[in-house]
């Protein structure tokens, strides 16, 4: 029976995969893995789906659908202000065209690390890109790796306080904060971000000694409008790409103004001290860096000053009521610390720029729309590990996974690595992990003494490494919008995004198993 559950358990996971790669929505693909699943191992298939599936995506919702309105808020709200343009063009500006490909790192670091969403992030870099890579004649099919390495590295998975939801998922099950284990985290960006850009310049000194410069694009498509991309993007993020400015809108507000004769654009955009962007805001031209920044800089501080500091010291003895769930701040209190933070800065962003907001209310119901899919869709994945870690034959999962070699870091990297890659997402992967795992990991901390924040660590950095498959959302969409293909791209995509990742997550495993948490 045990191995016939074990193939219930697979063939829900194939099903997941497969039909998901075709671009089906994970809202059923989910529930129905999930029932063959059961069924597959001779379980009742309805109690499955009403009593196991539902209250666990159910729970998922409850921790975490805030932090995905009000990520989705702040992300439409920097779009719309121009305040993204606004932080790339001062990082071209300043950078210049002969580091093109650390302007594109840099201004997407920025930005993600902020709290933007990393789908705004790709529609705002990939014109820039192109402006930068035109104006230092370098080939595009280097942009993806460039604006993947700034967006989806070291930004979502290792430097202490992102707001990135992956960096946000652990902490209920390991009662954590976003700043878990800085110290290895900050250990792990370097590594990340020293690794790709040393890459990133073997790939740029090959293509000019060949002589390969600039060229147009090939078509791109829009993830806003083509369905098979909002449908495998909306797992990448805590934003619905469907809800973009429109391809016009865009292209007015196009930073670099790549609808004029490109030449003296470029060179003032490109210039330091030039006025950054072309693009018009509610009639006014894009924010002063100052402005701009600010919001980013209120959520990584108050995010820090909120979990280190006003939490600790607020009285929250009542979280231990039955009413509010009967817990205490270590399952909340990260969580809480996100959310305040986002909430904050989406007040100094409207303050700062509501002249620029030519339409405030249509700014805020946006962004609110762009969190429903991708919350549904990875609660969803969430109810499916439920049901599958509530299935017999998953004790012998979790017996082959904890007898892995190297102790439970190992485990739980191998485990969040298996599923990251299989479900092409970060976050999907993470989420079943530990919906299946987690509790197992935290008994395991605590017989050996591990400390959860380097359980945190661990999960997050290896979530974000094989999930950058050729299948993955962002990966998918990324391609798309900077008009490159997987034959062109791919393989830059790999080394900056896997390998550096591979490394830094080794890192944090040999330190934290030799020095602990720190």
């Amino acid at each position: 029976m045990d191995v016939i559950g074990l193939l219930g358990i697979v063939v829900g996971l194939a099903l997941l995969v497969g039909f998901s790669y075709r671009g089906w929505t994970v809202l059923l693909l989910a529930p129905a893995a999930a029932l063959v699943a059961a069924a597959l191992s001779g379980q009742p298939v309805l109690a499955h789906w009403t009593q196991v599936f539902m209250p666990a995506a159910a729970g998922f919702l409850a921790q975490f659908f805030p932090l995905f309105l009000m990520g989705a808020i702040f992300g439409k709200l920097m779009e719309d202000s121009g305040s993204v343009r606004a932080i790339a063009g001062f990082m071209t500006g300043w950078l210049g065209p002969r580091r093109a490909l650390l302007a594109v790192v840099l201004a997407g670091a920025a930005v993600t690390y902020g709290g933007v969403s990393l789908f705004v992030a790709f529609f705002v870099l990939a014109p820039m890109g192109h402006a930068m890579f035109r104006a230092a004649d370098l080939p595009p099919r280097l942009m993806p790796a460039a604006i993947a390495l700034g967006t989806s590295t070291f930004t979502m998975s290792a430097l202490p306080g992102t707001p990135a939801i992956q960096n946000a998922i652990p902490m209920p099950f390991f009662g954590t904060t976003a700043f878990a284990a800085p110290g290895l985290g900050l250990i792990a960006a370097a590594i990340m971000l020293g690794f790709g850009l040393w890459w990133l310049g073997v790939v740029e000194r090959r293509a000019r000694r060949a002589g390969e410069g600039y060229r147009a694009p090939g078509p791109t498509r829009d993830a806003a409008t083509d369905p098979l991309l909002r449908e495998r993007g909306n797992m990448a993020g805590h934003f619905d790409p469907a809800e973009l400015s429109s391809p016009d809108e865009r292209r007015q507000l196009d930073l670099f103004g790549a609808e004029v004769d490109g030449g003296s654009t470029i060179a003032a955009a490109t210039t330091p001290g030039a006025p950054v962007g072309s693009g018009s805001f509610n009639g006014l031209g894009p924010p002063g860096i100052v402005a701009a920044a600010l919001p980013l800089l209120v959520v990584v501080g108050i995010n820090l000053l909120a979990s280190l500091i006003v939490l600790p010291r607020l009285d929250t003895g009542y979280l231990a009521e039955r009413r509010f769930g009967g817990v205490d701040l270590s399952a909340v209190g990260g969580v809480w610390a996100v959310l305040v933070a986002l909430f904050v800065a989406n007040l100094v962003l409207v303050a700062l720029h509501w002249r620029r907001l030519a339409d405030l209310k249509r700014s805020i119901d946006a962004g609110a729309n762009a969190a429903v899919l991708p919350v549904l869709s990875v609660a969803s994945l969430v109810g499916f590990g439920a049901v599958v870690a509530s299935l017999p034959a998953f004790g012998l999962v979790k017996d082959w996974v904890l007898g892995i070699e190297g102790g439970p870091l190992v485990s739980l990297a191998v485990s969040t690595n298996l599923l990251a890659a299989l479900t092409g997402s970060a976050s999907g992967g993470l989420t079943i992990a530990l919906e299946a795992l987690g509790p197992t990991f935290m008994q395991v901390a605590h017989t050996t003494g591990l400390d959860p924040a380097l359980l945190h660590r661990v999960a997050v950095i290896g979530a974000g490494t094989l999930d950058s498959l050729p299948h993955n959302g962002a990966v998918v969409s990324l391609l798309a919008v900077c008009g490159c293909t997987h034959k062109e791209s791919y393989r830059d995509i790999v080394v900056v995004g896997i390998v550096g990742a591979l490394l830094a997550l080794v890192a944090v495993i040999v330190l934290g198993g030799i020095f602990g948490s720190f």
